[in-house]
């Protein structure tokens, strides 16, 4: 089944290649949407694909990238849009 979810992620998430990490990741599990950091220290990502996939880049979140440091994830069920591509964004 396809889904979609928005993820913020909140801790010491910028300046430690997270939004890398989950483009890498996000790409092994054929995961489609975006990454971006955000203004108040966030990191924001958009993820679309099969439910156990999008389950599995949620565990890979919590982790983080080495020297990262998660404090919370908020996570929002939002509606598929069918993209084609993972992509970085910037500011």
């Amino acid at each position: 089944m396809k889904k979609a979810v928005r993820v913020y992620i909140f801790g010491t998430v910028q300046d430690v290649f997270f939004r890398g990490f989950i483009k890498e990741n996000a790409d092994k599990l054929a995961l489609k949407g975006y990454v971006r950091n955000k203004e108040d220290g966030s990191v924001e990502t958009w993820i679309e694909g099969n439910h156990e996939d999008i389950e599995k880049m949620i565990e890979i979140c919590k982790q983080g990238p080495p020297h990262s440091i998660i404090k919370r994830l908020d996570i929002v069920d939002e509606n598929f849009q069918g993209l084609k591509e993972f992509k970085v964004l910037t500011i």
